[in-house]
């Protein structure tokens, strides 16, 4: 894995995330982290009581999360972002120097970034880099894959920070669940105190751990040796590319007049082989010679070459929707493709409005991807045939007696023509991209739990309220809020479409965590989020002021001390 130290971790990358965390910061602490980040990256700057400067990702109208822009890496703009923070204020940004940057790496739908380039950008500046790498430890393993991914051979260490990668042995490779580990690479003049990291390490794991799980890592390990792990990459590769062939080969047949299901990714497909890594480098959308080549993403201005795109992960997109957010007559939204998948034995991994997602992970043959080609060809015709719900999904109708006696085209319709009306792919693309207001520390927030110091409020009261936990929506499974910022309008006129959506399709309803739903005595839903109790951020209250009872770190650790 190219790492100076390895450990193994038995109950997954979530806990592996929080021991890098518990070993790099400490409370009041400044962060940078993605915004895109797994929960458990949240849990860990609520356990260390850390204050967090967010990077904003890039976001299209399918829903996917794209990444970040470079620029918002330079040292320049970050603190810019910490001079921002309300939570900062009082503080010279100037000499705040952040203690860990999180990065995920890759993105669920595969976007992964140039690690050399961001080492360069924020060595010494930043003291630790950690990329959550949870869906990519495979890469580290085929030539493929260049500098995007965290410890790479014969590459140049940072000289100042360390690097951390955390990976889920679990999900690429060939772990049981929750198989995971942490990998450290030392910077040129910091070398890992191992004994100090066992602290963090012993925090979190168990005194009784399974160890078959462990073995598993050994054995994960051991398949990925060269030449064997390079070919078992390949492999994996090869047959994302022959799924997106094949799907290519069946739209062509169809012809133009007809509709298929299409795969998100580069125009440029190889007729057989891997091809170049290249081809899937994301560049500027819509920009010079390239504009034609680069309008596949819809990420809008990005640096060239900073990111690129997992073949292995495919997303599929159903018709409907266009790439710039405009909704066509007749559309097939995802949530009933996928249903109707599941009734047929294939599962998919996230599913969106237009699209749902895929991952060929080794040991994926021809033979599993053909069982849904076959499917969605089904699916196909069964949407032509107008066929009755109650006989091609008879396990949803069973929940949902409402539409057994309509036809598969009828329902497709009409949650798209809802999707439609309510301009759903805006909505959730504008929440997500919203500004949000932090009014306490995340740390602070969720302590109101523990004191019982909370407030259930109704969605409609919730604008101004400060949440204590997690607001996350599924899809796309990224939280929206952290304990301690501030409902806004968009986020509650979200909420409010959630809730009537739910009575006008039910079966296709958001799920939101964070959510309270509570029935009365008539039987009706209500919905409600815990928030700190008379807690309301109002325009024009008193700023935080950092004061002796609110000390935050501004710089590093002294000779007497930590200096404040």
């Amino acid at each position: 894995f190219n790492a100076d130290h390895c450990f193994f971790v038995t109950n997954g990358t979530s806990t592996s995330n929080k021991m890098v965390w518990h070993h790099t910061v400490a409370p009041g602490d400044v962060v940078v982290v993605d915004r895109n980040c797994h929960k458990s990256i949240l849990h860990s700057i609520i356990m260390t009581g850390a204050i967090p400067v967010f990077m904003k990702p890039t976001r299209n109208h399918f829903g996917i999360i794209g990444p970040i822009p470079q620029s918002e890496f330079e040292p320049a703009t970050i603190e810019a972002k910490i001079r921002a923070n309300p939570l900062l204020q009082g503080v010279d940004a100037k000499k705040v120097k952040p203690r860990v940057l999180t990065l995920t790496q890759s993105t669920y739908d595969g976007v992964l970034y140039n690690t050399e380039t961001i080492k360069r950008m924020l060595d010494g500046y930043v003291e630790n880099l950690h990329f959550d790498e949870a869906w990519l430890p495979h890469a580290a393993f085929h030539p493929f894959y260049g500098t995007y991914h965290a410890m790479g051979k014969k590459r140049t260490r940072p000289k100042y920070s360390v690097t951390y990668a955390t990976q889920s042995i679990h999900k690429l490779l060939a772990g049981i669940s929750q198989a995971s580990h942490v990998l450290v690479q030392d910077s040129q003049t910091t070398k890992l105190d191992r004994h100090l990291f066992n602290e963090a390490y012993l925090m979190h794991t168990s005194t009784s751990p399974q160890y078959s799980i462990i073995a598993s890592c050994d054995v994960a390990a051991a398949m990925m040796e060269p030449p064997g792990g390079t070919a078992l990459v390949e492999e994996s590769i090869l047959e994302a590319l022959d799924f997106r062939r094949a799907m290519r080969k069946v739209e062509e047949e169809f012809g133009k007049d007809d509709w298929w299901f299409k795969v998100w990714g580069p125009e440029k497909l190889v007729e057989e082989g891997l091809g170049r890594a290249e081809d899937w480098v994301i560049h500027s959308d819509g920009k010079g010679s390239k504009k034609s080549a680069s309008r596949w993403h819809g990420f809008g201005q990005l640096a060239d070459g900073f990111n690129m795109l997992d073949p292995i992960k495919s997303t599929v997109v159903t018709p409907g929707l266009s790439l710039d957010g405009k909704f066509d007559k007749t559309g097939i939204p995802a949530s009933i493709v996928t249903k109707y998948l599941a009734e047929h034995g294939v599962v998919v991994e996230k599913t969106g409005l237009y699209s749902f997602f895929i991952m060929f992970t080794i040991g994926i043959t021809k033979g599993r991807w053909n069982t849904l080609l076959t499917a969605l060809q089904q699916f196909k015709d069964d949407y032509e045939k107008n066929q009755l719900m109650s006989r091609i999904l008879p396990e949803f109708c069973q929940q949902h007696r409402r539409y057994e006696r309509m036809g598969l085209r009828d329902l497709c319709q009409h949650v798209h023509q809802l999707y439609a009306k309510y301009d759903i792919a805006r909505l959730t693309t504008e929440i997500y991209l919203s500004d949000l207001t932090p009014a306490l520390k995340p740390s602070d927030a969720y302590a109101h739990i523990a004191q019982r110091k909370t407030e259930r409020v109704e969605i409609d009261k919730l604008e101004g309220r400060i949440t204590v936990g997690l607001i996350t929506p599924y899809p796309p499974g990224i939280p929206l809020l952290v304990p301690g910022e501030v409902f806004n309008k968009k986020i509650v006129d979200y909420l409010k479409f959630a809730r009537d959506f739910a009575l006008m399709a039910p079966g296709f309803e958001t799920d939101i965590h964070g959510l309270v739903e509570e029935v009365d005595d008539h039987g009706k839903v209500h919905y409600y989020a815990d928030c700190v109790a008379d807690g309301r951020a109002r325009k024009g209250s008193k700023k935080l002021l950092a004061t002796a009872d609110n000390l935050v770190q501004v710089g590093d650790d002294g000779p007497y001390g930590r200096n404040v």
